[in-house]
Formats: C-alpha cells, structure tokens, sequence
C-alpha cells in the first residue's frame, strides 16, 4: 500500500515535470495561443493542463 502510494507520487511528479519542460520549450507566442504566459507553466503542469 505504501509503495503504491510514493510510486503514484513519482508518476505524477514526472509527468508534471515533463509537461513543464514540453511547455517551456514553446515560445511565448504559442504560449499565448493557449492561453498561458511563462509564469503560468509550473502551475499549469502541475494541475495538467
């Protein structure tokens, strides 16, 4: 149970990082198309927008 539990964890926190580093890769512009400024990205990843 407890594994289970911090390997959940760790899957979430990778893809919340690797949604980051996807977001960060765009430029600002494509980052206004969708509605997000550079200040936005680690909220935005973390609640997987």
């Amino acid at each position: 149970m407890f594994l289970s539990v911090i390997l959940s964890s760790l899957r979430q926190w990778h893809r919340s990082r690797e949604t980051a580093r996807q977001l960060a890769a765009l430029s600002d512009r494509e980052l206004s198309d969708i509605g997000l400024s550079r200040g936005d990205i680690p909220q935005a990843a973390r609640q997987g927008r």
